[in-house]
């Protein structure tokens, strides 16, 4: 509908990442000049994080794009929480090696193989990890060893490595001090700029076809800018939405009312009701004793059981009974003897006795 109502010739804010629309804000221009020192230097870590959302995968497809394959072989893994052992066939796999079938040590030796391959052919090896916070902690050490591999003092394999910002947290625990030394370059990809959604919108429309129709107020931007907090994929989904708001409303400029009014309905289909609270289960009531033996049947094992555990109570006491009284018994028996000047009653004594 809003492809026909403003003469596009595709979707321009579609949310799933595509290096067509590379757009080049300030902090994406950054991280692309890290990555081409990086690869200048041809060894080592690179890594870049960012929000979700914020750009990376659109930045990983831009930067493949731009490479000459034929002097370079990537080796692009997404991780999901892989165990050093699958990283390592992945990588041979990227080699071109079989390694389902190999020791680890086997297939560590067919990975250093495979580097000297592509080196004696005259290419570089180049891997790529995407979601690299999922990677637990022994499969990031297996990507420091993998880096130590080398030719004649030249390095086989150099590593980039993309996540979310924790990643960058996860690097500094002292476990991972060796890695963080082969660092060569670090960056975060910020939010954009409230300047740059201008251009960033104008960018991705024209890449389809944009004959002037629509257009966006300043005040409209801002308002964009708010809610999305400069994250690309946030104002892709907001654009999208404003697009197809205007194609139902026949509007062609877009102010801050009409964002707002699309704001509000993203916002009511994203509150979910609260679940109703359960009603708590009263506790059961304990039954006392007597109650307990009455709801028993006559004659069963736990009728007498409870009888045999009666019984032994009513023993005990008994017997604390008479040891009372003989303990009574005697200290009168002292007391008489004790010419009656410790002042104690012994009438009371001996009734208490009794």
């Amino acid at each position: 509908m809003m492809d026909d109502h403003y003469g596009l010739r595709g979707r321009p804010f579609q949310l799933t990442p595509d290096p067509r629309f590379w757009f080049d804000t300030a902090t994406h221009g950054k991280a692309m000049a890290y990555l081409g020192y990086g690869l200048s230097q041809g060894e080592g870590f690179v890594v870049i994080t960012g929000d979700p959302g914020a750009g990376k995968t659109t930045l990983l497809g831009h930067l493949l794009a731009e490479l000459d394959g034929e002097r370079l072989n990537v080796i692009k893994i997404v991780s999901t929480h892989l165990r050093a052992d699958d990283m390592l066939r992945l990588v041979a796999q990227g080699l071109g090696l079989p390694g389902d079938d190999l020791s680890k040590a086997a297939l560590l030796l067919a990975i250093e193989r495979g580097l000297h391959e592509v080196a004696r052919a005259g290419r570089r090896t180049l891997l790529v990890v995407d979601e690299a916070q999922a990677l637990p902690g022994e499969s990031l050490d297996e990507l420091r060893m993998l880096s130590n591999f080398q030719a004649g003092g030249y390095p086989l394999l150099q590593i980039f490595l993309l996540g979310q910002p924790e990643f960058r947290l996860v690097l500094q625990q002292p476990a991972f001090e060796q890695l963080r030394q082969r660092v060569i370059a670090m960056h975060h990809l910020a939010p954009m700029e409230v300047e740059e959604v201008e251009a960033y919108l104008m960018h991705r429309l024209m890449l389809v076809g944009w004959s002037g129709r629509p257009r966006f107020t300043a005040d409209a931007l801002a308002a964009m800018h708010r809610w999305s907090g400069g994250i690309p994929r946030r104002l892709n989904q907001l654009a999208s939405r404003v697009l197809l708001y205007g194609a139902v409303e026949q509007i062609e400029n877009f102010g801050a009312p009409d964002v707002a009014a699309v704001i509000e309905d993203i916002e009511q289909e994203d509150v979910i009701e609260p679940a109703p609270e359960p009603v708590p289960e009263p506790a059961p009531v304990r039954a006392g004793r007597v109650a307990e033996l009455r709801a028993v049947p006559e004659g069963s094992a736990e009728t007498r059981a409870l009888e045999r555990r009666v019984a032994e109570l009513e023993a005990q006491v008994a017997s604390q009974s008479d040891a009372l009284r003989r303990v009574l018994s005697l200290l009168v028996d002292w007391v008489e003897k004790d010419d009656g000047r410790s002042g104690i009653d012994l009438d009371a004594l001996r009734g208490s006795a009794a």
